[in-house]
């Protein structure tokens, strides 16, 4: 099911962000995930609309979106990855919100991918974070 972020699940979207992002971007330095962790729960979260994916009492994943059209987070707990859920967000996402837009790194080819087999666009590359 997905559903509205709310505040008793900040934590564990937290955890999911933090594991997530350091596994996803190994290229760059995981002092710099946990530098920006507080930023990333005290400012952009509260500021984007959150959706997560829950089975059971579980939270398995996320999305935010930050001023009705960017895509500001996707993350899924790496034992869940590969299981749809993912996808499930981005559809249930874009069926709220119309023409997103999102920025991954390129360096992410598993990302990268992910977003253009959902039919993404690439706009434009950059070589640097």
């Amino acid at each position: 099911m997905i559903r509205d972020l709310k505040q008793k699940d900040i934590d564990k979207v937290m955890e999911i962000w933090l594991e997530s992002t350091i596994k996803a971007h190994d290229f760059i330095p995981e002092k710099y995930w946990q530098d920006n962790y507080n930023a990333v729960k005290d400012i952009y979260i509260p500021q984007s609309k959150t959706y997560v994916y829950e089975e059971g009492e579980e939270i398995k994943g996320f999305i935010s979106i930050l001023n009705d059209d960017f895509i500001g987070a996707l993350f899924v707990s790496l034992n869940e990855q590969g299981k749809g859920i993912g996808s499930k967000l981005i559809e249930y996402a874009n069926a709220k919100f119309n023409n997103l837009k999102l920025a991954v790194y390129k360096q992410n080819q598993k990302s990268v991918h992910f977003y253009i087999r959902l039919c993404f666009n690439i706009m434009l590359k950059l070589d640097k974070f």
